[in-house]
């Protein structure tokens, strides 16, 4: 049986709506934190957020409902899951990076 770190692989979304200017950075680390996640958030220049996240696959759709969901000011349209990498970090820390 393989492990379960083993497992755990980097995995980049894409969320695009109204979701720069309405905390969504700040709501996602809060949220990375409270479940030890690690990772990063980025605005990016066309005002979609980026954000790479280290996750065993059968927490993908978990992330992703929380994504659809965001910060109650936000107004999110899609999320799109862009690439899935075995790249992963070492412990549980979560930044925003720009």
């Amino acid at each position: 049986m393989a492990s379960p770190a083993l497992q755990v692989r980097r995995y980049h979304f894409r969320v695009a709506g109204r979701v720069q200017g309405v905390g969504f950075r700040y709501w996602m680390k809060g949220y990375a934190d409270r479940a030890g996640l690690s990772g990063s958030v980025r605005n990016m220049a066309n005002g979609d957020v980026a954000v790479l996240i280290d996750l065993e696959p059968d927490a993908v759709p978990i992330i992703q409902e929380a994504l659809r969901g965001g910060p109650i000011s936000a107004r999110v349209s899609s999320v799109e899951l862009i690439e899935v990498s075995d790249e992963v970090r070492v412990g549980n820390t979560f930044v925003i990076t720009g």
